[in-house]
């Protein structure tokens, strides 16, 4: 009596729980694809599978049957079962040693709430704490949270993830042998593990049935039927599909998310890595060891399937790391947006280019991929053939600065340093950027220069920075659109049977790197856009392996499983744009002298000046500085008043709306004429007109 009496005081002073106190625990994440289908579920905080669950959203039989396996007094008692401690203690008595226990469902909860040490001690503390939470608490409310801090095994917890883990249902939907099962379990999820030990588990789900019968949960037919039930597990492997992907969405994802139904399209996915898988295989004796991929849905944004390596468990390979996010030198991937700033300036399709031998800015002097030079060529022709020279023309015409701030506004983020640091060599690739941003800025062409994020997830939305803006005129998108889609005008680099070539209207695009070290190859439709990197994640460069052999395939193969599942429709032509017939040797609007044309698109408002004449003698509009000239040398006098001494460049040249000054690399001014005021010492003057310059030296004396 003493020892009862001591007990009942040393429980006073003991901390002890509120009346109201429970566990917060935050639910695992489970990520599905956009039409319900899981592609990987997450660990929780406390390292389980956790999916929380309502009471009402738990089978009566589940309720049932734990309460007959586990407390059958359970809904009498205020917490402690005096009379299941007084049969313990006389059973454990006799015995000699602990053969019963008389733990009610509310002192287990409490012990899960307060682990507490298995002595006297602790067993009292407990109980105590069962009376506290029952005054507390309901006898509702008790059971919800007892069944969702269960452990089940396989690191899961909860009735609710343990029903679809075991039996492929939630806990509503749980058959009476089932929720047997699983209320077997509780006494011991090891020893009655149904996956490893199914005939422990099978004899302790029939004593739970027999509990459950003697206590008129259940008649007699229902008890048979239950019994009658094969132990059927019909859950499958927990999925672990696109996981550069779903773990990108997870960092992203708040900590108390539970479910994200993402955009990307399971079938699309598992066809994607197919794919990707497919045509790496055929590169044995090039150095390619993996390959990205990533395909987005025009209309949203929305990724539809993300590949970020060949394979993910490829240590060998560093197969996970994320090529779709991974930062690369794009290559010629970058000339679409070029061409595109550059019809501002004076360019069209058909405008035609000499490519030869040019030094630009600071010496700059870039080589053609295929060692030669092409001559004369349209910019229809250079952005297809994917020429060079051309392309860093166009560029020197719009400026380093602009062609960097309009490629910021396509999402691509990562060129983040000065114009000065990319210099002209920005418009062939001289810069970092990732494929998931490349994708979403060649979808923006395919929405008629509408940038939208790329879109990850739509329950709760998750996506890229920035806002819905737009880039380009629609116009403008349409004729490099009509470029990009032209197989004939790239037919002299790639040939008529390119990789590039499909049986449907596509745009596309190759790049490929310095050193071979990077592939690149997109292409769109209307309706979607697919982007493809092949390398090596440790930076080796591949044996001569260019965007059009390496990339291009799976861009190939992608695009046409694309079209199946999702068709898409022609690109239309936009208000504002003209067809014209124009001389295939100069590109303007043919004369009637000209016996070579064909058709090409102008924006209606900016169609060239003058008609071809037929005589070709200048296929360009020409550039040219006549004052001063070459060489000249000029004295400053200290005795004239300094804003008197200035001096006038002209020049002549077709178009001189789209003539600008340069002098010693700083910009004077735009048009035929510009009056400079002199200053002492040698100068280097160019005129830039479109895609022509020319350059002259001179000095100032003093």
């Amino acid at each position: 009596m003493k020892k009862f009496v001591l007990l009942a005081v040393c429980l006073c002073f003991l901390p002890r729980l509120s009346g109201g106190e429970e566990i917060s625990l935050a639910p695992s994440l489970q990520i599905y694809d956009r039409y319900g289908v899981p592609m990987r579920g997450y660990l929780s905080q406390q390292q389980t599978y956790f999916r929380p669950v309502e009471l009402a959203q738990v089978s009566p039989w589940l309720i049932l049957a734990a309460v007959s396996a586990e407390d059958k007094r359970f809904f009498m008692h205020p917490g402690v079962d005096y009379k299941a401690v007084l049969r313990a203690a006389w059973q454990n008595a006799k015995e000699g040693e602990v053969v019963s226990g008389a733990s009610t469902i509310t002192q287990q909860l409490a012990r899960v709430i307060e682990p507490r040490p298995r002595t006297l001690w602790g067993k009292a503390k407990e109980a105590w704490n069962a009376l506290l939470l029952e005054r507390g608490k309901t006898k509702e409310e008790i059971l919800e949270e007892y069944f969702n801090l269960l452990e089940f095994g396989a690191l899961t917890q909860g009735v609710e993830a343990a029903s679809n883990y075991y039996f492929g249902c939630p806990a509503a939907e749980l058959s009476v042998a089932q929720a047997a099962t699983l209320a077997g379990m509780i006494q011991s999820p090891v020893r009655f593990d149904p996956v490893k030990h199914p005939q422990s588990c099978q004899k302790r789900r029939n004593a739970v049935l027999r509990l459950m019968r003697q206590n008129g949960f259940i008649d007699q037919d229902v008890y048979q039927m239950a019994l009658a039930e094969p132990l059927t597990l019909q859950a499958a492997p927990r999925p672990f599909s696109a996981p550069h992907f779903t773990r990108y969405l997870a960092q992203l994802a708040g900590p108390d998310t539970a479910d994200i139904y993402s955009t990307l399209d399971a079938r699309v996915q598992t066809r994607a890595a197919q794919i990707v898988q497919n045509q790496l295989a055929r590169f044995t004796q090039e150095n390619v060891t993996n390959a990205a991929a990533v395909v987005l849905d025009n209309r949203t944004g929305g990724v539809l399937a993300y590949v970020g390596s060949a394979d993910f468990n490829d240590t060998r390979h560093a197969g996970q790391v994320d090529g779709v996010r991974a930062l690369r030198q794009p290559g010629s991937a970058l000339k679409p947006f070029v061409y595109a700033l550059g019809m501002d300036k004076g360019f069209y399709p058909s405008y035609m280019m000499k490519d030869e031998d040019t030094f630009f800015e600071d010496g700059y002097r870039p080589r053609n991929y295929d060692g030669t030079f092409h001559g004369w060529v349209s910019a229809r022709k250079a952005l297809a053939c994917s020429y060079n020279i051309p392309a860093v023309k166009v560029a020197a015409a719009v400026g380093a600065p602009t062609l960097l701030a309009g490629l910021r506004q396509l999402g691509l983020t990562t060129l983040n340093k000065p114009a000065g640091f990319y210099g002209l060599g920005l418009s062939l690739g001289a810069g970092e950027v990732r494929l998931l941003d490349l994708a979403g800025a060649y979808a923006t062409l395919a929405r008629g220069g509408l940038y939208k994020p790329v879109l990850l997830a739509e329950t709760p939305v998750i996506g890229g920075p920035g806002a819905v803006r737009r880039v380009f005129d629609e116009r403008v998108s349409f004729l490099v659109t009509d470029m990009l889609k032209d197989n004939a005008a790239r037919a002299d680099a790639f040939g008529l049977n390119s990789p590039l070539q499909v049986p449907f209207e596509m745009a596309a695009k190759t790049g490929t790197s310095k050193d071979y070290r990077d592939n690149f190859a997109i292409g769109y439709t209307p309706r979607w856009t697919v982007a493809v990197w092949a390398g090596n994640f440790d930076g080796s460069p591949m044996r001569r392996v260019s965007g059009i052999a390496g990339a291009a395939p799976i861009l190939h193969d992608l695009a046409v499983y694309m079209q199946s599942v999702y068709p898409s429709p022609r690109f239309t032509l936009p208000d504002g744009v003209k067809a014209v017939t124009v001389c295939a040797q100069s590109g303007l609007p043919a004369g009637k002298n000209c016996t070579r044309t064909q058709t090409d698109y102008f924006l209606a408002d900016k169609l060239p000046d003058s008609v071809c004449d037929g005589r070709h003698q200048a296929l360009a509009p020409a550039a040219r500085i006549t004052f001063p000239q070459n060489g000249d040398v000029f004295k400053w006098d200290p005795a004239v008043a300094p804003d008197s001494q200035q001096i006038l460049f002209q020049a002549e040249a077709a178009h001189p709306e789209f003539c600008q000054w340069v002098l010693d690399k700083k910009i004077k001014g735009q048009g035929n004429n510009v009056w400079w005021k002199i200053a002492p010492g040698k100068h280097r003057l160019v005129l830039r007109c479109g895609a022509e310059t020319d350059t002259i030296r001179f000095e100032v004396l003093q």
